[in-house]
């Protein structure tokens, strides 16, 4: 009987728990297993613990000295021509239970102590009510940039998280949608790199070529949103400094533009920053940061390979494989690793604490080691009511993600009128700056045409746009040439209106999570906005539910006159 991969692997952490033998780690081979070879493979591993003398990391299959696919097929013709068959103990799992792995070479076992030691966290709570980015260390000619565009004082979460990775801490920055974490990120960066970095003394002698940061998020507005905040800061006489890669655009101009300007700083999409770097375009190996905006979304199974690929090249010293028996922290160089989200799900603490050096949580007003924060796990089984379900756990992370200063509403209507109840909603609230979602692509063009005949400037945005047409688009909704932005749940991620005053659900959001991050586009940095959610009769026990859910009164109403007519609140359970 022989056994796949995912059977062992299976089988193994139901033996692991059990028995707290080990914890899988990122090298588990992918071959066939017989079913004898998995049990003593399974009794080796847990008998065979107290024999691993390094207790810093996880004990992996690699580091159990688990021979590969080639190793042993080269092994094994060496031994069969003219000789007789391997004995029926011959296993391709080749584990020397008396023998540390981590004794064999001594001179990576002491760069993997001394890359994990704790750095020693400093937070100077006076920091966190700072009124000028002065106080927060930045060195003078960014300050000076900073001042030129209007930019004087921090937000919280600016405050919170630019002296933490200034001291050089992985960290996972949450906050809710608008709240400044773009900059929260790019500042202490910028600070490290590029033209406005701080003076030191080895500016003369250590000239670093190459890309120095790596910037990845989901899509590909955010991605344009972070290039433009970059080279606002950086100005126009350096903004060549930064290179745009995203999927949609001409790959081989982007490849040129690599060559031609020398970026310091690459934002982009996993797929075309993968794509570049596999055909050795991109060099990231000497990289000092790798922020991951919007990690939960690049947490999905759509971005696996890409991110593992990113994971694996983005820091890693030279000469090292990526079969390395010493795992990824022996691998990494000092790059510095940020994670960045609205919410901070079970999956991007267990992804923070793999990827990162001790990570801390960075929060409006508080710092906290990540080790100190307790997550409820995922479960298969249907999840309860009580307080530690991660149905729970989700819905706080959409409420931690709502701005402020926001006003819920919602109002019926039926199908065919939702465009005219559209239409009298923004002439009620007198809404300069609208976007409004739907959660499909094909019916955006008859929502725009219908605005159009009724005298409202609209225009629509979605994916199958191209990127020319997206920029121009956006250019000019910001410019205020139009007052309507009817989209998909393309921009619910990503798109950066300050000026947004109203946000409409022409299609009820799929969650509350969804809810949250389309309501994120309006009340950015302190603003007011207001969210109006319009449905259909059958449709209203989903917004009470996501009411519920969210913690927040989305209050029942209608538009009758050109005024808002809010009815009497609904008790809430």
């Amino acid at each position: 009987m022989r056994l796949t991969v995912g059977q062992v692997h299976r089988h193994v952490l139901a033996l692991s728990s059990s028995r707290s033998c080990f914890v899988l780690g990122d090298h588990l081979p992918f071959r066939m297993l017989t079913m004898p070879q998995a049990v003593r493979f399974q009794q080796t591993a847990c008998h065979g613990t107290e024999t691993v003398e390094d207790k810093s990391g996880p004990l992996t299959l690699a580091s159990l000295q688990v021979q590969n696919k080639v190793e042993y097929g080269k092994k094994e013709r060496a031994t069969r021509p003219g000789g007789p068959k391997p004995s029926s103990r011959a296993s391709v799992l080749n584990v020397k239970p008396k023998v540390s792995s981590f004794n064999a070479k001594p001179v990576k076992t002491a760069s993997l102590k001394s890359a994990v030691v704790k750095k020693t966290l400093k937070i100077d709570e006076s920091l966190f009510s700072a009124k000028s980015f002065e106080e927060l260390g930045l060195p003078p000619l960014l300050i000076d940039r900073l001042n030129k565009e209007g930019l004087t004082a921090p937000t919280e979460v600016q405050s919170a998280a630019i002296p933490i990775i200034s001291q050089k801490h992985d960290a996972v920055i949450q906050s809710y949608t608008g709240s400044g974490k773009t900059l929260a990120y790019l500042l202490p960066i910028l600070s490290e790199i590029g033209p406005l970095k701080r003076p030191t003394e080895q500016d003369s002698s250590d000239k670093r070529s190459g890309v120095e940061a790596v910037i990845v998020a989901p899509s590909r507005e955010l991605g344009m949103q972070i290039v433009r905040e970059v080279e606002k800061i950086l100005g126009p006489n350096d903004k060549r400094l930064v290179q745009q890669l995203v999927g949609g655009a001409n790959r081989s101009r982007q490849e040129e533009a690599l060559k031609k300007n020398k970026p310091i700083i690459v934002v982009g999409t996993p797929g075309r920053i993968s794509e570049i770097s596999a055909a050795g375009k991109l060099q990231t190996h000497s990289c000092r940061f790798l922020v991951l905006d919007e990690v939960d979304q690049l947490l999905s199974f759509n971005y696996r390979e890409d991110m593992h690929r990113i994971l694996e090249h983005v820091g890693r010293k030279s000469g090292t494989s990526s079969r390395d028996i010493l795992g990824p922290l022996a691998r990494r160089s000092e790059r510095q690793t940020i994670l960045v989200s609205a919410t901070i799900p079970f999956s991007v603490i267990r992804a923070a604490r793999s990827w990162g050096h001790d990570p801390v949580l960075v929060r409006a007003m508080s710092v906290v080691p990540l080790d100190s924060i307790t997550v409820p796990r995922p479960v298969l089984s249907q999840p309860d009511a009580n307080s530690n379900s991660p149905s729970n756990s989700v819905n706080q992370a959409a409420v931690d993600s709502l701005p402020p200063s926001l006003e819920h509403y919602y109002c019926t209507s039926k199908a065919q009128h939702k465009v005219d109840t559209l239409r009298r909603c923004i002439h009620a609230l007198d809404a300069q700056t609208v976007i409004a979602f739907m959660n499909n692509t094909k019916p955006l063009k008859d929502v725009v045409f219908k605005l159009e005949a009724r005298g409202m400037k609209a225009t629509e945005l979605h994916g199958d746009l191209g990127k020319l047409a997206r920029s121009t688009v956006l250019k000019k909704f910001k410019d205020g040439e139009f007052r309507v932005l009817v989209t998909n749940e393309l921009s619910a991620r990503g798109l950066d209106v300050p000026e947004c005053d109203l946000v409409i659900n022409l299609d009820l959001p799929t969650d509350s999570t969804h809810y949250a991050h389309r309501a994120g586009r309006t009340g950015r940095l302190g603003r007011k906005g207001t969210v109006v959610t319009i449905c259909e009769e059958t449709e209203t026990f989903v917004v009470r539910k996501m009411r519920k859910q969210l913690a927040v009164p989305i209050k029942p109403c209608e538009f009758t006159e050109g005024k808002l007519l809010v009815h009497k609140e609904e008790d809430v359970e």
